[in-house]
Formats: structure tokens, C-alpha cells, sequence
């Protein structure tokens, strides 16, 4: 469940009203939603693999930043030659698809199909560093590239929230 206030939060993040939101998944220091769990199906029916969508716009600025600097490539680089690291992916993709199908279940709704893509590239590929991030925010220790590129990122949220909500999402900020 998701109160007014975080749902007003992200809808102020993302710049539109977000759909499928189950919990807040991470949050912030400043204390406004970081990271959201969605259902893995939107209420039309329509598939939505990610499970933990990052949301704030400071935290994405600052992954986006990582992802043109390359650091992808050196990760995936790594990944095929590390065993160690591959199999701590390999586990980050199935506790991700664990999570997602329990999830479902919880939802009453359909799980999505096997073999449909999880998050961020996961098992072969280092794709999106913010899927990855979420998912190592939402669930800490679990994905071994999202702690890496955590650990990279500056503190974004220190010159304050990413947007402004109002303690009763009913006034105007």
C-alpha cells in the first residue's frame, strides 16, 4: 500500500501518475520515495517486468552520469570473466524473479511468463544500471552491479529533495 503523500511524490518524480505501485520499495534520506515496487502486470492486463522502479530523479541523473561514463562495459566485461560474480548475478536474477512472481501471487494476477526479461539485463548483460540500483536498494546485499554503481554515486539527495510535496497532497505546493 502507498499513501497519498508518496503516490503525490512520484507522480511528481516520474511526471505522471504511476501505475501498478505496490509499496514503497526505498527511500530516500531526504525521506520521498526512491525506489517503488510494482505488480509485474499494470491493471489493464499489460506485462511490466520491472519490479523496483527507481523514481527519483537525482538518483537517475546521477546513474545516467555512470552509464556514459562506460562503466557498463568494464561490468559486463567482468561478468564473463569472473565465475564468482556471475553466479552472484545469476542468484540477483532469480531472487528478482522470485520476488516478482510472489508478487503476482500476491496481487492475484497472472505471473508473467518464463523467460521474459527480468531487470537491467540480468542474467547475461549489464543493461541498466538503474534497474540495478533499485533492486540493491530495495533489497540490500542481492545484486552485485547495483552495489558496485551505488557505491559509485554521489549523495544526491544532499542539496535536498528532488521535488516538493505537501504534507496533505490535497494543497498546492
Amino acid at each position: 500500500m502507498i499513501s497519498e503523500r508518496d503516490r503525490a511524490a512520484v507522480a511528481a518524480q516520474l511526471d505522471r501518475e504511476p501505475r501498478g505501485v505496490r509499496r514503497v520499495a526505498h527511500r530516500c534520506p531526504c525521506g520521498l520515495p526512491a525506489v517503488i515496487e510494482t505488480a509485474p502486470r499494470l491493471p489493464d492486463g499489460t506485462p511490466f517486468p520491472t519490479l523496483f522502479y527507481l523514481t527519483c530523479p537525482k538518483a537517475a541523473s546521477a546513474i545516467g552520469t555512470l552509464e556514459g561514463g562506460g562503466i557498463m562495459r568494464e561490468m559486463q566485461e567482468r561478468l564473463a570473466g569472473d565465475p564468482e560474480l556471475r553466479a552472484a548475478y545469476e542468484a540477483a536474477h532469480a531472487d528478482y524473479l522470485a520476488r516478482r512472481d510472489k508478487a503476482a501471487v500476491e496481487e492475484g494476477i497472472e505471473p508473467l511468463p518464463a523467460g521474459m526479461q527480468s531487470a537491467g539485463g540480468m542474467p547475461e548483460r549489464v543493461k541498466c544500471l538503474h534497474a540495478l540500483v533499485g533492486h540493491e536498494l530495495a533489497v540490500p546485499g542481492v545484486n552485485p552491479f547495483g552495489r558496485e554503481a551505488l557505491d559509485l554515486l554521489p549523495e544526491w539527495w544532499r542539496s535536498g529533495p528532488c521535488v516538493c510535496v505537501p504534507d496533505d497532497p490535497e494543497e498546492t505546493p
